[in-house]
């Protein structure tokens, strides 16, 4: 592991990975206060690599809400949604999908 790695949550479950890049602490506070604030979320794992940070939850849909909040809150910054197939659920035959969500702010306005 190129970071350090702080595991909430001991099974590890997630469904959506959001991505802050480059190091803001700013953007890192916010999100995590929302996910703590969440009664539908939780943090799975939380990753620091050399270009940001990588967030594990356990909701692709309060995912896509944290994402458009950002959004809001940090003008400068912008989204990139992605979303991989993870397998099929076994009782409806549906295909299920891991999200990742990409906030990536504009270097010039970056503070740590």
């Amino acid at each position: 592991m190129a970071g350090k790695e702080i595991i909430y949550r001991s099974d590890q479950y997630f469904q959506g990975i959001l991505q802050i890049r480059p190091i803001n602490k700013k953007v890192l506070d916010f999100s995590t206060e929302q996910i703590k604030a969440s009664k539908y979320c939780e943090l799975s794992k939380l990753i620091e690599n050399k270009f940001g940070y990588d967030l594990y939850v356990t909701s692709n849909k309060f995912l896509q809400v944290l994402g458009n909040r950002l959004k809001h809150r940090f003008k400068e910054g912008k989204i990139i949604k992605s979303r991989t197939l993870y397998g099929k659920n076994k009782m409806t035959s549906r295909e299920v999908f891991r999200m990742t969500i990409c906030f990536r702010l504009d270097p010039d306005n970056n503070q740590k």
